[in-house]
């Protein structure tokens, strides 16, 4: 097995543990901070306000990711950066507003080293004929987090209408303890050199601060390109529904009291549906990379987007407006809610995810191998905007609007996808000739 495989792999399988602790964190956020707020009349935290906070930061310092990363490397980078998801998950055995927010924009920082370092690490152990199969590889395996933890979870929350102190510290303390063996295995990647020409440009021109300059500014001369706006009205929309899988759609169904007797155990179930779907897709076109990518990459964003639509329809009619604030007894158009719907939900939810995703960063890494550092940085930071933004208005907008959004903004930015990927066609057509 070759060797820049073998690193996908231990890259998958680092990022797997530390976000089984993060993915699974973020499902139940809202939930574990209802229960203490229950307990301390003092705690006035809120979950969708934490992770607005944490995407504002994510979105902000990625135009700097690069610059840090011409410093330290894209490994390095990982590793500082997934240490900021332990702290984030260690302040929740603390309770206290203060130290929620803070630690939330300590680990947007983070975040954003960790996802440039990421694509710039897997678009180094890639080539144009690799890159399809080992983004899918990558996103499977990362996506097997939302197994892991949310099963757990769920047999940990079984038949509570209240969490409990010991069983939310169990759950931190595990899941802490997860976060930091991906840490090892991201600290046990081998250097990989770069073979994009900038990148080279960068290491032999540039050194100390203008080295980090040069980095910046090749980001932002590739955020003005033609194909790249167009690009980040769909990387915009997989900003929203990210926030909306991971924070809001998991929160509104344990809050609708009557989908089931215990609605808060079916929050881990739905975490583990939507992780089957992730899965399902990466590992479906990272196996079959070479049959799938036969007819391009808009065929398969085409198919999550359908998968989406039908997600929001159906949460629509199942779920009621106020589902995503608090405990309700309200209804939609169906009576009572149903459960098998809403899991069936969120397994369309994660596929359709997983469609986007895996062809975003085929594009990013066979598209753009001259900058590639800047542009899976770009496409970070307009997801976490998104996210940031999506989180915001979850504190405000009901269910319905929120839909609505989703709704349009996936119609706008799977067109733009479908235009690029056009684009890169016809430009590989003439090529040929």
């Amino acid at each position: 097995m070759e060797m820049k495989f073998v690193m996908i792999l231990i890259l998958g399988f680092g990022f797997m543990f530390v976000f089984t602790a993060f993915q699974t964190m973020c499902n139940i956020e809202k939930t574990i901070l209802d229960s203490i707020s229950q307990e301390d009349d003092s705690f006035k935290g809120d979950g969708y306000t934490s992770l607005a906070i944490l995407y504002l930061f994510f979105s902000l310092s990625n135009w700097l990711a690069p610059s840090f990363i011409s410093f330290t490397g894209p490994r390095v980078a990982m590793v500082v950066g997934a240490s900021t998801y332990t702290l984030f998950m260690i302040t929740f055995l603390f309770p206290s507003t203060t130290l929620l927010y803070v630690a939330s924009a300590v680990l947007g920082l983070g975040a954003s080293i960790t996802w440039t370092g990421q694509g710039t690490y897997l678009a180094r152990c890639s080539s144009s004929e690799t890159i399809s199969r080992n983004s899918g590889i990558f996103w499977a395996l990362l996506q097997c987090s939302m197994f892991f933890g949310n099963l757990f979870v769920y047999y940990q929350f079984q038949d509570k209408t209240h969490i409990d102190k010991e069983t939310r510290n169990l759950v931190i303390g595990v899941l802490t303890v997860v976060a930091i063996l991906g840490i090892v295995f991201l600290a046990a990647l081998r250097f990989m050199a770069s073979n994009a020409e900038q990148d080279n440009e960068l290491e032999q021109q540039h050194t100390g601060c203008g080295q980090a300059l040069y980095a910046l500014k090749l980001a932002g001369k590739l955020f003005c390109t033609k194909k790249m706006l167009l690009l980040s009205l769909a990387f915009f929309y997989t900003g929203l529904e990210l926030s909306f899988f991971s924070g809001v759609f998991g929160s509104s169904i344990g809050f609708t009291s009557k989908i089931a007797s215990t609605p808060k155990e079916i929050v881990g179930l739905v975490g583990i549906c939507i992780g089957v779907g992730e899965v399902f897709g990466g590992g479906f076109f990272g196996i079959l990379a070479s049959k799938t990518t036969r007819f391009g990459r808009d065929p398969i964003v085409i198919a999550g987007y359908v998968m989406h639509m039908a997600a929001y329809l159906m949460t629509f009619l199942n779920l009621p407006n106020s589902a995503p604030f608090t405990d309700t007894t309200d209804i939609s158009y169906l009576d009572p809610p149903s459960a098998t719907m809403a899991l069936v939900c969120a397994f369309l939810l994660g596929l359709g995810d997983a469609c986007f995703n895996t062809q975003v960063y085929s594009m990013l890494g066979g598209e753009f191998v001259n900058n590639p550092v800047g542009a899976f940085a770009l496409f970070k930071f307009t997801q976490s905007v998104a996210a940031a933004i999506s989180f915001f208005y979850s504190s405000h907008f009901g269910l319905y609007i929120q839909l609505a959004i989703l709704v349009i903004t996936g119609t706008i930015g799977t067109v733009a996808f479908v235009i690029v990927e056009w684009s890169f066609k016809r430009e590989h057509r003439e090529q040929e000739k």
